[in-house]
């Protein structure tokens, strides 16, 4: 299957002053969901940072749709819908125990040198262990 799927709890801090998830906790669920699919695809992200590179993002979107309330389950999913030389765009949907999507999000991301902080192209291995999650 091409998409990774993870659970995820919301806790009390999650919760903002309306009552429901804050839109900020999207973007940590997106990260979880972000190094989970680079472990899944054999590249953790401390095998990363040993050899000498670590991924960055450059753009991040979300539309939420119905929000999330504490007590509730999210089954997370995450997949490569785009795959350049040098980037790839990350998908997400977040949905509720009924299978109900109540938001989508969007990243894209790139590795860059340690060293330098300059970004560097994908090599070819990488992209074949990043195609085994492209839907």
């Amino acid at each position: 299957m091409p998409k990774l799927a993870y659970d995820l709890d919301i806790y009390t801090y999650h919760i903002d002053f309306a009552g429901h998830v804050s839109n900020i906790v999207y973007i940590q669920w997106m990260e979880i969901g972000r190094l989970e699919l680079l472990k899944a695809a054999g590249m953790p992200i401390d095998e990363c940072a040993a050899r000498g590179f670590h991924p960055v993002l450059v753009e991040t979107a979300i539309s939420y749709k119905q929000p999330f309330h504490l007590g509730e389950t999210v089954r997370g999913q995450v997949w490569f819908s785009e795959i350049a030389k040098a980037s790839a765009w990350l998908e997400f949907s977040f949905a509720d125990c009924d299978g109900n999507i109540r938001a989508n999000g969007r990243q894209r991301g790139l590795f860059v040198t340690s060293a330098t902080g300059r970004p560097r192209r994908f090599l070819p291995e990488e992209l074949a262990l990043f195609e085994q999650y492209r839907a």
